[in-house]
């Protein structure tokens, strides 16, 4: 015979954040959501320093850009989970002998704190000179140049929309002066993709563009990612 419950332990099974004095609504809305959110807890679980590293992980799933031997430049690395899934799938740390060794070279306007098998600077991508030295720390050219930069938000839709399609035209470029022939551009947008100017010039430059929201990405979030594939050189 079937024992009824009442359901009160699935209801309990979120966590629910009190408002703290100096704490606004919004702030604690997020750390509610924070504690809630399964990829958050399977980042914890396996080691990850955020949940943007599934993003990666899915993006890569489907266009296999991350494979071992390649040479991988991660714009605005910090806090390094893109650069922890890179180091994995290209191979830096030679753990799988049977396949090419890979390297992954993160930079950042702020430290970070190291992470085994990637090269990590503190460096303003914008400076002069800056794509001259990720080329030397790389040791040549990349296969891969990827960003999960975004501004500092204004509060405004349309301005921050602007801002970070600005960020990914600058990585755009970047990308251009260090990517070897045939390798892939992968950076952050809003909604709507990589848009007017910058999608023309990415189909240029490009054999395939596509704008996509990887399943790890929260639905009510605006961002999705351009994966520029085949450069041409």
């Amino acid at each position: 015979m079937t024992k009824k419950t009442s359901g009160r332990g699935q209801r309990d099974l979120r966590t629910k954040v009190k408002t703290a004095r100096g704490r606004r609504l919004s702030s604690t809305l997020w750390l509610e959501r924070q504690l809630n959110d399964p990829y958050v807890k399977r980042a914890r679980a396996e080691g990850y320093r955020g949940r943007a590293a599934f993003k990666i992980s899915e993006l890569d799933d489907k266009y296999r850009f991350l494979v071992p031997g390649a040479r991988v430049v991660d714009l605005g690395c910090a806090p390094g989970g893109w650069c922890q899934v890179a180091v994995q799938r290209a191979n830096a740390l030679g753990e799988n002998p049977g396949k090419a060794k890979g390297s992954v070279l993160g930079v950042d306007l702020q430290e970070v704190e190291p992470i085994a098998g990637a090269e990590l600077h503190q460096l303003d991508f914008l400076d002069e000179g800056a794509d001259d030295k990720v080329r030397e720390w790389l040791g040549g050219k990349a296969d891969v140049v990827m960003s999960d930069m975004a501004s500092a938000s204004s509060g405004h839709k349309q301005t921050d929309h602007l801002r970070i399609i600005a960020l990914c035209e600058a990585a755009a470029y970047f990308a251009f002066d260090v990517l070897d022939k045939g390798g892939t551009f992968v950076a952050k947008v809003l909604a709507g993709g990589a848009e007017g100017e910058l999608q023309k010039l990415l189909k240029q430059r490009f054999a395939k563009v596509a704008n996509v929201k990887p399943p790890a990405s929260r639905s009510d979030s605006s961002e999705k990612f351009v994966v520029a594939t085949g450069f041409r050189g």
